[in-house]
């Protein structure tokens, strides 16, 4: 992604001659794409822990931080490109594990992973994904592969297998949730999609959970959503089990939802190969920190030992500005993606993404940078 992107975006978009089926602006995408999901998927997507002030906090901090333009410094010509795990990749965007995606689309994660496909950029494919590794592998593109880390041993292993086999390069590890947070939109429903089978498609379709229940998931589905329940999560996890899952893979392995800098440091120490800094967008402890506060300190105790990536709370051009400024090599997009699928499918999700790389883009220009990696805390101010 070179060059002139984000003002060959906004010729294509003002060529249009009206508005499209996506808005380009963030507030009226969320807006609309909230009614164009049902309550259930709507209340999964936009829901988060407790009160929601971890969630609300995600997207404040960023206000905190005010860009510094420079002026004068020959901007013609920029280059988005950055190095993860010896990949190039086109932009410093990737999309974010997001599960059971069949909620707001008919073909679950199909749409996405082609849209990132088209575009170059990874997609990170969620353990509770409505389709399975292999499906998604068919698909092409960069793509990595997101493990909830489960109370079964083999199971585990059978996972990572299968994404080694179908060509996922690095491995997501999420350490936040070894066990649900407390949701209220979902509590009030009383209802969590899992327990209706939604999101278990690598569950359903692997070996070793199969020869578990003793019968095909379709047959007992009501069984194999039980020991779905049983073996998801592994609340007794250490860091010292860590040593047991490097032993498993050979894919680079990236720890997600590091807060502090004491466990950046562990994970360092542990043989991590990247962090991704996340609160999972406010959805596991209701008044927790931000994620861009929590940003400079792991990067720092990082000292660029290993890549570190960013998500919660990443809504526009300038908000992946200030985070690589603060430390970030990359950013994750979540919930945005989803916007767009839900409006439009595929073609949604890729207008979001274009989208936000020509406001980053712009923005980068237009404070007189070239290249993500030019960006330091100098590029800020603090409010």
């Amino acid at each position: 992604m070179t060059s002139q992107f984000g003002s060959a975006r906004q010729v294509e978009i003002y060529s249009r001659g009206g508005p499209g089926a996506v808005p380009v602006s963030a507030r009226r995408l969320e807006r609309l794409a909230g009614r164009a999901m049902t309550p259930a998927a709507r209340a999964y997507v936009f829901g988060a822990a407790g009160g929601e002030a971890t969630l609300r906090a995600n997207r404040g901090v960023f206000d905190h931080w005010r860009i510094v333009p420079r002026m004068l410094r020959d901007v013609s010509q920029r280059d988005l490109r950055v190095e993860l795990f010896g990949a190039t990749l086109p932009a410093p965007v990737l999309l974010a594990p997001v599960g059971v995606q069949e909620l707001v689309h008919a073909e679950g994660d199909l749409p996405a992973s082609r849209a990132a496909a088209a575009r170059g950029a990874p997609f990170v494919l969620s353990t509770v994904s409505s389709r399975s590794i292999e499906e998604i592998a068919a698909v092409g593109g960069p793509r990595w592969f997101q493990l909830y880390w489960g109370k079964n041993p083999e199971l585990t292993v059978s996972l990572l297998q299968r994404a080694a086999a179908a060509g996922y390069s690095a491995l997501v590890v999420t350490l936040d949730t070894p066990m649900l947070g407390w949701r209220e939109r979902d509590l009030d429903r009383g209802d969590l999609p899992f327990l209706r089978g939604a999101g278990l498609a690598n569950f359903f379709s692997d070996p070793v959970f199969c020869s578990a229940l003793g019968c095909p998931p379709e047959e007992n589905r009501p069984a194999a959503v039980a020991l779905w329940s049983r073996v998801f999560s592994n609340p007794a996890l250490s860091w010292k089990d860590l040593a047991w899952l490097r032993a498993q893979t050979k894919l680079p392995i990236v720890l997600k939802g590091i807060q502090h800098p004491d466990d950046a440091r562990q994970a360092l120490a542990c043989g991590a190969d990247g962090i991704i800094v996340s609160n999972h967008g406010g959805r596991q402890v209701d008044g927790a920190i931000a994620s861009l506060d929590a940003l400079p300190g792991i990067a720092a105790a990082v000292e660029n030992r290993v890549p570190v990536l960013f998500d919660s709370g990443v809504r526009r051009g300038a908000d992946a500005f200030k985070a690589l400024a603060l430390g970030a090599r990359a950013v994750l997009l979540g919930r945005l993606y989803l916007y767009g699928l839900a409006l439009d499918g595929e073609a949604g999700v890729g207008a979001v993404l274009d989208n936000f790389i020509a406001d980053f883009d712009l923005t980068l220009a237009l404070s007189g940078y070239r290249a993500p990696g030019e960006l330091t805390c100098i590029a800020l101010a603090q409010r």
